[in-house]
């Protein structure tokens, strides 16, 4: 085994992803672009397309991680003419694949072939395996692959279950049979260095020399052994090469043997070459000696020197030639935590380097103790003790990649995702891994996304990282889960609110293709919800707030989500808030944002024209508040309706030209170097309402924020009125008669800050401040 600096590494994350893996990307999303449908849409490749085995190996694992509910034997007809396509290791895991897809891997006379949790596979495949199976030296079938039948009596007559004379590894967890079926089953296997019995349901005394005499390495994980422990030891010790040996239990009840001091002694003086132990979840360390002094009988002929440099009384024959590996985790009496333990490695839960070695020794086979390990890193990193955050790291994702399913890990690793994510510096995280984090987090979340805690952990993860630009990627996938999340959370829970806050910063900076998303995937419906769910119960909390800044980001310049707003009776709602809160100004201030978007749409602003609506703005700029934010939105609902001409106002009260004078007294009261809570992506909006002539208080509203925002933002909005051609509209203005001459001074004042900003930059094409803000901010 590897030392523990070379157990994890981030480097294979580390810059930029390579081509290969990007042509893999595009090509497992459009299948096309390599194959085309027959009528039973089933695949085939295209003429003239001839594909090696570096190639097709890998595509099968793109294609299965991209797409895991395909139907992949449909896929996997691709690689039914073994002269245009080349398999040599295949690795399927988690798949639907039935016994005809293991036909077609198999012609390719593969060397090497694993199955992992392909539930639909049957012994079937075992005579597909055995008709190609010359070059083949690895086969495993883990997990819900179980494709040995309960009963070899089929196989008899015949003598043998596998006829794969070359074969070195083999892997089969969960076999059913009893002890005397494993002569047939191991049968002809002779040159086997490598085999995993993990989870198998009776060994017994089974004499593995007399068919596989050169076995390196054996495991057998789960299986239980203490009820003929002597008899099975006196076998095993006949495989003389012997390497490494697994006999860990992830129930400790299963792990008790009588004697074990001597069954462990027996074991490692028996087997000379072992250089591998797993004893994890046994009582085989036996109990750490206290008393040096007080010697038992059954270890007394050891030197007394060995005893003080041994805590596992089992192990002393080897403190001069320590193991390279001892596994001890969840072992009787914890004896990973003494202190003198002949072995280089130790996988343990006394500290962060031995749950690492157990994570990484674990990883590949043993789910169950896998869900112990992540929840004991979480446990380190909770309390910020880490050391080895790279390792951990890859530690925790590796985990959750392999284990999607299992509940108990994903909600385990992405509580220890947080907390490594949140210790490490924002710069030491490379694109290519807060892609892999993302994507590991989300695929999580999408099958646990009814489990709160699962999504809460995600969420809260998700934070920590650069919104949205760290998500970008996986942009439509996150957005429907956070939808998910605000409609089935229970109202008012902490995992709504974080959800709702997220879907906010999602909405907040993204430009209009992002927001018609959101509203095309319900967005608008939702917050509505919350909303009325909230006002008819006469709640008030921060998600409300949230909610009505979420839908004023996500109308932004968006008239399509304006519409909707409207479609859901959105303008209902807004009325009875504002009746309910009216002295909440954050709530206000959310409200007017969103109907400030709205205005500026021309189809739409006669929904305002309505007395109840009208009345609100009204009495909203008549109110002196501390904030400008809430009566300058109202102020400029009202301009916009304003700019639609006389014959537009189709109320009598309040009549137009009383709005239009509480309009402009409005302004006049505001400071103009108040600083504002609002971001502008664009002021095409404020530049319309310049070109209206014909009622100058408009324009008044439209020049007097220019002028505020220059002012206050020089840096940032200087350049968005050059850019849109603001200078020109406001010269034209200074110089026609019809505007008043307070619209005139504050367009000196634009003008002014402008030329300002102008002289004291180097050169206006290079990269601003204000670029960023430019594509990714938004009103709200």
């Amino acid at each position: 085994m590897a030392d523990l600096d070379d157990l994890f590494h981030l480097d294979q994350y580390g810059g930029p992803e390579s081509l290969a893996e990007l042509c893999f990307q595009v090509i497992c999303k459009n299948l096309d672009i390599i194959s085309v449908k027959d009528k039973c849409e089933y695949r085939n490749l295209l003429k003239g397309v001839v594909f090696p085995s570096e190639i097709c190996d890998k595509l099968i694992e793109y294609v299965l991680r991209n797409d895991p509910n395909e139907d992949h034997d449909r896929f996997f007809t691709i690689f039914k003419n073994v002269w245009i396509t080349k398999l040599k290791r295949v690795k399927v895991v988690g798949s639907n694949i039935t016994d005809d897809s293991v036909q077609i891997l198999a012609n390719h006379k593969l060397l090497r072939l694993e199955l992992t949790d392909c539930p639909n596979l049957t012994d079937q495949s075992i005579d597909y395996i055995n008709a190609n199976a010359e070059n083949l030296h690895t086969l495993i079938c883990r997990g819900t692959s179980v494709i040995i039948p309960e009963k070899l009596t089929a196989y008899q007559k015949q003598g043998y279950v596998f006829k794969i004379p070359n074969l070195r590894t083999l892997a089969l967890e969960y076999v059913p049979i009893c002890a005397l079926e494993y002569n047939i089953l191991l049968a002809g296997l002779t040159n086997l260095t490598n085999l995993d019995l993990s989870n198998s349901f009776d060994v017994g005394i089974f004499d593995f020399f007399h068919l596989i005499p050169n076995l390196v390495s054996l495991v057998l994980y789960n299986v239980k052994i203490i009820s003929q422990a002597q008899a099975f030891v006196n076998n095993i010790c006949h495989l003389k090469n012997l390497r490494h040996l697994d006999i860990s239990q992830i129930n400790p009840e299963d792990g008790v043997f009588t004697n074990p001091n001597t069954i462990l002694s027996d074991i490692v003086n028996g087997l000379p070459q072992l250089t591998s132990l797993d004893i994890s979840g046994t009582n085989l360390a036996g109990i750490e000696i206290v008393n040096r002094a007080i010697q038992t009988v059954e270890h007394s002929f050891y030197s007394d020197m060995y005893n003080n440099l041994c805590d596992i009384p089992g192990l002393i024959s080897r403190v001069d030639r320590p193991l390279q590996f001892l596994g001890l985790y969840g072992a009787n009496d914890a004896p990973c935590r003494r202190r003198n333990i002949p072995a280089k490695l130790i996988a343990g839960n006394a500290n962060e380097d031995q749950i690492l070695v157990a994570a990484h020794v674990y990883m590949n086979n043993k789910e169950d103790l896998m869900l112990k390990v992540i929840s004991d890193l979480y446990q380190i990193y909770r309390y910020e003790n880490c050391h080895r955050m790279d390792q951990a790291l890859c530690a925790v994702l590796e985990a959750m990649e392999k284990y999607p399913t299992q509940k108990d890990i994903q909600i385990s690793g992405s509580a220890a995702l947080f907390y490594i994510v949140k210790m490490k510096e924002k710069g030491e995280l490379e694109a290519r891994l807060k892609k892999r984090i993302v994507r590991t987090l989300l695929i999580g979340m999408s099958i646990h996304k009814n489990e709160e805690t699962m999504m809460r952990n995600g969420c809260l993860t998700l934070y920590q990282f650069r919104l949205p630009q760290d998500v970008m990627s996986h942009y439509e996938t996150l957005v429907k889960l956070l939808l998910h999340l605000a409609n089935n959370a229970q109202q008012e829970s902490y995992v709504q609110r974080i959800g709702i806050f997220l879907l906010n910063t999602l909405a907040c900076q993204v430009t209009g293709r992002e927001k018609r998303l959101l509203g095309n995937l319900g967005c608008i419906k939702t917050m509505l919800e919350l909303i009325k769910y909230r006002v008819e119960s006469r709640t008030f909390d921060d998600v409300m707030e949230v909610a009505w800044s979420t839908m004023w980001n996500v109308t932004d310049e968006t008239p399509i989500n304006c519409q909707r707003f409207f479609e859901e009776n959105g303008m209902p709602l807004f009325y009875r808030c504002v009746m309910q809160y009216s002295r909440k100004e954050e709530l206000l201030k959310n409200m007017m944002g969103l109907l400030g978007n709205v205005a500026e749409v021309q189809s739409l602003r006669v929904h305002l024209m309505q007395l109840p609506y009208m009345v609100v703005f009204t009495n909203l700029i008549r109110n002196v508040r501390e904030s400008i934010e809430v009566p300058y939105n109202a102020v400029g609902i009202l301009a916009h309706i304003a700019s639609d001409g006389v014959e537009a106002w189709t109320i009598e009260k309040p009549s137009r030209d009383v709005v239009l004078e509480l309009m402009v007294e409005a302004i006049e009261r505001w400071d103009i170097s108040s600083e504002r809570n609002i971001n502008y992506r664009s002021f095409l909006p404020l530049l319309r309402l310049v070109d209206i002539y014909h009622t100058p208080q408009c324009q008044h509203w439209a020049v007097w924020a220019l002028a505020n925002l220059t002012t206050v933002y020089p840096h940032k909005y200087c350049i968005l009125v050059i850019r849109e051609g603001g200078l020109e509209k406001l010269n034209t203005l200074i110089s026609d008669a019809r505007p008043y001459e307070r619209i005139k001074e504050l367009a000196h004042i634009v003008i002014e800050n402008c030329s300002h900003y102008s002289s004291n930059s180097n050169d206006m094409n290079v990269h601003s401040p204000l670029d960023e803000d430019y594509i990714y901010s938004s009103d709200g």
